[in-house]
């Protein structure tokens, strides 16, 4: 009976994984891909950075755009290649997560601006300080909109654009990226400037400058956390 089993054990022992066992990434603690724990750590940090960074504008000779837009693109092409690595359905939970640094950055801003200001704190950055942090309502809430609406809507057409190989990740990115730039300075700049601004020739110069950007940094972004996230799973 125990020679039966013992050469029970050892035929199972020799047979050859399937093919989803063998692709099934490496999990740490709790369950989750290697790739996936380190790139939503990174993502997280990511998400407040575009609001603070945005206080600065940026020439790119006759055009202008805010220095948020560089966090920015690193969020969408994380979610690109999220969606390679692990799925639509895991980079859209990914965008929605990200809402909680993102709301929470707003919230301790705001907290911070309503302490009272030590008075030997130094005086240029005593004055600066609230107009680099403290943004409008309106802006605060064009911020959150233009973030939930154009990450996920780069997620879905990355997705939709792919096939059962996953191939072309860099190019389906661009697409992505220019597709969902457009509607993210469409929400912003309509969000936070109608009414009180001219905003045509703004979007125009936005939406040029981010459309360049998208095509030259996010399949290069791209290429590289989909490489990394692979040699993280593929790591004993």
């Amino acid at each position: 009976m125990h020679d039966a089993v013992a050469l029970r054990a050892k035929a199972s022992s020799n047979r050859p994984m399937d093919a989803a066992t063998a692709l099934k990434p490496p999990k740490v603690a709790g369950g989750i891909p290697r790739s996936l724990l380190v790139l939503a750590i990174f993502y997280g940090g990511m998400v407040p950075l575009g609001g603070f960074l945005g206080a600065k504008q940026v020439a790119f000779g006759p055009l202008a755009v805010e220095a948020g837009i560089f966090p920015f693109l690193t969020l969408i092409a994380v979610s690109s290649a999220v969606a390679q690595l692990h799925g639509k359905a895991v980079a859209n939970r990914l965008v929605a997560y990200g809402f909680v640094p993102l709301l929470m950055a707003i919230a301790l801003a705001f907290f911070v601006l309503q302490l009272p200001t030590d008075p030997g704190m130094y005086p240029p950055a005593k004055k600066a300080f609230p107009i680099i942090i403290g943004q409008s309502g309106r802006m605060m809430a064009a911020g959150v909109l233009a973030y939930g609406v154009s990450v996920s809507l780069n997620v879905w057409i990355f997705a939709r654009l792919g096939d059962a190989n996953g191939r072309f990740a860099e190019a389906r990115g661009i697409v992505a990226a220019v597709l969902s730039q457009i509607v993210d300075t469409l929400i912003f700049i309509t969000v936070s400037f109608y009414g009180v601004r001219p905003i045509w020739d703004l979007m125009l110069g936005q939406m040029l400058a981010k459309i360049v950007l998208s095509a030259l940094v996010v399949p290069l972004v791209i290429a590289l956390v989909v490489s990394v996230g692979r040699k993280l799973d593929s790591a004993s």
